[in-house]
């Protein structure tokens, strides 16, 4: 493993692949369909069931992806490793790039959030109190930790896993007593022939696939992690798996609860109409206290990735150095964790929750395909490996999974690829001026296990 440019102090080994999916799991949230759940419905046309199962088939692909690359490159550098090291050094450097817009994003979305709900409770409180409040206590739970941060995981994905299970129930019993569509068993969620469209499935796909967002982010704990090369691909697969599940059952439930898209009262907050409808108030108490949990789980989840991979790219010279520091007791990346929660804290007082919601899928997608073709060039091309099982993991996977991701990619909104764009030009003007107008190599130095 490189050593950290600070000095011999690296990220501790503590994670096993039961941590693992945890983190993993904490990170995508059990609940992340619910505040999604009107936008996803009404861009579909009433199929998000099918939406959320054709973004799993496309980051089920890009997640076996990342398995495969975990096992020759089992450091935090994430996407931004692969592609460096098996594509070329300036796309692995826009490719950590466009990742840790991702990452960036996911915290600041998260803290928008908690503050609008908090303030709903608590309207005497101005907004910009609960914005300072999240930012800096998801910043101190990260400082001590991943055993502190993992504690904090386990109590908050159990509430969430609670409220899931609570919804599912009293949808089935809803649904069996004649509640809305009336019936348990129905086609209507993935293909209705009176409203549907493939363009608005696939348009629906783009925005559900921020749902999955996080089981990358597993990857980035390689140096975390007792036996990356065995356990960040399965944690990965398993986790996207598990999500993909829970989310298609979701949907499908919430959909026949609610079959007409066109009526709910408000569209960015349908869920909880849907969880009244179902389960009366008391449920839909609950669903919003399960969103306050997955706001603060995936923000510190998504700073504490965010954080590694500017671990991975300042020891390899290509960010300031000051990022490859890891504080001696507590195992941390510090200034990337301090970084993070300044930018959080700063952002959340320019942009709008909607607007991060667009632009975040950029970044992740544009990760998601270098991955897939990192695994073509490293295993089908490097080292030959082109027969049987190998041709298909080698070859065929990795190029359906970037032929979805890129199906999906451009489907995203307008808004998405002009802040996308803006960020990659952002990127391409740093590595120029860090090369002197691309004069020289960009740094990469060599990988050692």
């Amino acid at each position: 493993m490189s050593t950290s440019t600070a000095g011999p102090v690296h990220l501790k080994r503590i994670l096993d692949l039961r941590l693992l999916i945890l983190f993993g799991l904490t990170f995508v949230g059990p609940t992340a369909p619910f505040p999604m759940f009107g936008i996803v419905s009404s861009m579909s046309h009433g199929h998000m069931a099918l939406a959320y199962a054709l973004a799993m088939v496309c980051m089920s692909l890009t997640a076996f992806s990342y398995g495969r690359m975990a096992t020759v490159f089992p450091n935090a550098g994430s996407a931004y490793t692969y592609a460096q090291q098996t594509l070329h050094p300036l796309l692995g450097f826009l490719a950590g790039w466009v990742m840790l817009l991702d990452y960036v994003l996911i915290p600041l979305m998260s803290v928008i959030y908690l503050a609008l709900t908090a303030q709903r409770f608590f309207p005497a409180v101005p907004q910009a109190v609960w914005l300072i409040v999240f930012s800096l206590s998801i910043t101190v739970m990260n400082l001590f930790g991943l055993r502190v941060a993992n504690r904090v995981n386990f109590a908050m994905t159990a509430i969430m896993m609670g409220v899931v299970v609570w919804f599912v129930a009293m949808a089935v019993r809803a649904l069996q007593g004649g509640a809305g569509a009336g019936v348990l068993l129905s086609t209507r969620p993935f293909y209705d022939p009176a409203t549907f469209s493939m363009a608005r499935v696939f348009s629906a796909t783009s925005v559900a696939a921020y749902s999955y967002l996080g089981f990358d982010g597993i990857s980035t704990l390689a140096e975390d992690a007792r036996d990356p090369k065995r356990d960040i691909g399965r944690a990965t697969v398993l986790v996207c798996l598990c999500c993909g599940f829970l989310f298609i059952l979701q949907a499908y439930l919430g959909q026949l609860a609610w079959p007409d898209f066109t009526t709910y009262p408000n569209t960015e907050t349908a869920f909880l109409d849907v969880a009244r409808s179902v389960g009366g108030q008391q449920l839909m108490l609950f669903v919003s206290v399960a969103l306050v949990v997955a706001g603060v789980a995936s923000a510190v989840t998504g700073q504490a990735s965010a954080s590694r991979l500017l671990y991975g790219m300042g020891r390899d010279r290509l960010l300031p150095s000051l990022f490859a520091y890891i504080h001696p007791k507590y195992s941390t990346p510090t200034y990337g964790v301090l970084l993070m929660g300044a930018v959080t804290l700063g952002c959340a007082f320019l942009l709008s929750f909607q607007l991060a919601a667009e632009a975040i899928n950029f970044g992740a997608l544009l990760g998601f395909m270098c991955v897939n073709l990192s695994v073509i060039s490293q295993f089908y091309v490097r080292d030959y490996q082109r027969t049987g099982w190998s041709f298909v993991s080698n070859l065929v996977l990795p190029a359906l999974g970037f032929a979805v991701c890129l199906l999906i990619f451009v489907n995203l909104s307008r808004t998405a690829t002009v802040i996308g764009c803006v960020w990659i030009t952002t990127g391409f003007a740093y590595i120029g001026l860090r090369t002197r107008g691309f004069r020289s190599s960009v740094p990469m130095p060599s990988f050692t296990d």
